[in-house]
């Protein structure tokens, strides 16, 4: 758990996304320009938090975000911001407790891919093969290793961003190397078909404003052209939604362009 700003502040959850952690939001931090405590978690098996060593099921995000903003937020429904994996899980609880969130920012946190029954067998067997075979990431000689890496995956990110990353994301292994910190047992294909239309459901039932923001060079996107109807019956299903397309950046929108989303950001949330 992460924590930016002081306690007496108005209240912001960051939440991260697949494959990263609340370090990553901390260029976003830098950029804000209002007073905020930000309140940013490690989901389980990712960061600081504890692993299971065991499979992920992605109802106990829920309820981890439900236990979260018992804790910090028990007196008044919480502002969100949830980016990829994060925005997905802030979409489903809004939509089964909307009475605890005021406000919600889904930073390409858009639903999967709509699956089909018959993908049903292959994606079990699968799972059972990756069950027997393990999970393992694999290892890095040193941060700097780590760094470029980084930069690789993503041409937009600044050197010294990736330093901090690298320095954030990896821990020392027995043998001097460095390993990435978070549960392998995130690698493995889910054995539960995404089902779309019951996210949809979830999306409708949210009552709070949702700001909807996407990345246009980003492969999210990508994956919706010629899926313009697709597109734009997930966002119909928000009943006051807000769309922003940023430009020159891709779906790592907190690091490509971390001043120009804390100003979206922010002037949406002050409305409130």
């Amino acid at each position: 758990m992460r924590h930016w700003g002081p306690p007496s502040a108005p209240r912001l959850f960051l939440l991260h996304g697949w494959m990263d952690a609340s370090a990553s939001f901390q260029f976003l931090v830098d950029a804000l320009s209002r007073e905020w405590h930000v309140i940013a978690p490690d989901w389980r098996g990712f960061g600081l938090s504890a692993r299971h060593n065991g499979p992920y099921w992605f109802p106990d995000y829920s309820a981890d975000l439900d236990a979260l903003l018992d804790h910090y937020s028990p007196g008044e429904p919480a502002r969100l911001v949830g980016h990829s994996m994060g925005g997905n899980i802030a979409c489903l609880y809004a939509g089964a407790r909307p009475q605890r969130v005021a406000r919600l920012a889904t930073l390409e946190g858009f639903g999967l891919r709509a699956s089909e029954p018959d993908q049903a067998p292959a994606r079990l067997a699968t799972w059972l093969d990756q069950l027997k075979s393990g999970a393992r990431f694999r290892d890095y000689a040193d941060r700097a290793e780590f760094s470029q890496r980084l930069m690789r995956d993503n041409p937009r990110l600044k050197a010294a961003q990736a330093v901090f990353l690298a320095e954030q994301f990896t821990e020392p292994s027995a043998d001097g190397r460095y390993r990435y910190t978070a549960d392998p047992f995130h690698k493995l294909v889910s054995p539960v078909l995404y089902r779309l239309e019951e996210a949809q459901a979830c999306w409708r039932a949210i009552s709070a404003p949702v700001l909807w923001v996407a990345a246009r060079d980003s492969y999210i996107m990508k994956a919706f052209e010629g899926q313009e109807t697709d597109y734009a019956a997930r966002l119909a299903c928000f009943r006051a939604v807000r769309e922003v397309v940023m430009e020159n950046c891709g779906h790592m929108m907190h690091h490509d362009q971390p001043q120009r989303l804390a100003g979206i950001l922010e002037t949406f949330f002050v409305e409130c």
